[in-house]
């Protein structure tokens, strides 16, 4: 059964709208994939952010992401997704970055757009002025780096475990030791030849499942 409404409101028209109320702010616009996006200029975003909702109506803030473009200049964008409750509709707007100069906050537009953009900080680097808390909030305390650019190595820069020794948890350098290594080729379809650790105390079981022991069979 189709539902009575569409489950989004349609494009057409949007992209017209969004260029007329935001003039030179915008740099363009593109439909892609069902989606409409706008490209706006970084020191005009939150003028460009009070517009759509204000006069075009996307009341909600609902994401913010970032996408890391090593070969690009300025290499990430940073991307707002905005939600209208009364027009049925989401679009997205896109503003380039780099790791220097911060994209301004939109706090003051969606108080919620603080956690969301200390999200984009922690896994990007990306800096926002205007932000009253930018903070890591997804990795721990001391951490380097951060894990969402394509760069950063997929060990990461250092490992915790338990200490004994200091009774508490410690941090170390990544050690990948060749040593210590081990590498299988084999088909995942055929079974390893070599007995995993641990395997060795699992008994071979009989077919079939084993008949339950009668009450008087159980020994006390």
């Amino acid at each position: 059964m189709s539902a009575p409404f569409p489950r989004y409101a349609s494009n057409e028209g949007v992209i017209e709208a969004a260029g007329a109320a935001l003039g030179d702010r915008l740099i363009h616009a593109r439909e892609e994939v069902g989606e409409i996006a706008l490209h706006v200029r970084p020191e005009a975003l939150v003028e460009a952010m009070t517009i759509l909702r204000d006069q075009l109506a996307y009341q909600q803030l609902m994401e913010i992401a970032g996408v890391d473009w090593p070969d690009r200049t300025p290499r990430f964008e940073v991307v707002y997704c905005l939600l209208s409750l009364t027009k049925n509709h989401r679009l997205r707007v896109h503003v380039a970055a780099d790791d220097v100069t911060p994209v301004p906050s939109v706090t003051g537009i969606w108080p919620v757009a603080g956690w969301l953009e200390r999200e984009v900080y922690d896994m990007y680097g990306v800096l926002f002025a205007g932000n009253a808390d930018l903070r890591r909030i997804l990795t721990d305390y001391g951490f380097k780096g951060h894990p969402q650019r394509k760069d950063f190595p997929l060990t990461g820069f250092v490992e915790l475990r338990y200490s004994e020794e200091d009774k508490r948890v410690v941090y170390e350098p990544v050690k990948l030791a060749q040593d210590f290594r081990s590498f299988d080729f084999m088909s995942p379809w055929e079974g390893a030849e070599y007995v995993l650790p641990g395997d060795e105390k699992a008994r071979p079981e009989a077919p079939g499942a084993p008949t339950p022991l009668k009450a008087d069979e159980v020994k006390r």
